[in-house]
């Protein structure tokens, strides 16, 4: 089960459950970060880094901020900054 939520103008996105039962959630969450309004801050976490995650968002040309919250708990960090087609 994924948890999207949005508090304001920061979407808290919590991954970790689907992630660890093999499921690859990249295109759910790129969809919703393209239909989210500019300025809003992501949230993802994921049990590992999520490097195609990253990537993804560096090839819509966003920059990531990947942070270690304990073991299998990873938090990424983005900003929407331009709209994305």
């Amino acid at each position: 089960m994924s948890s999207f939520q949005m508090d304001g103008k920061k979407a808290i996105i919590d991954v970790r459950e689907r992630v660890l039962k093999g499921e690859h959630p990249r295109k759910e969450i790129l969809d919703f970060v393209k239909a989210a309004p500019v300025g809003t801050v992501f949230e993802i976490h994921l049990p590992h880094r999520g490097e195609p995650l990253i990537a993804g968002f560096q090839a819509v040309g966003m920059n990531v901020i990947a942070k270690e919250v304990e073991p299998r708990h990873f938090c990424l960090t983005a900003v929407k900054l331009t709209e994305m087609r």
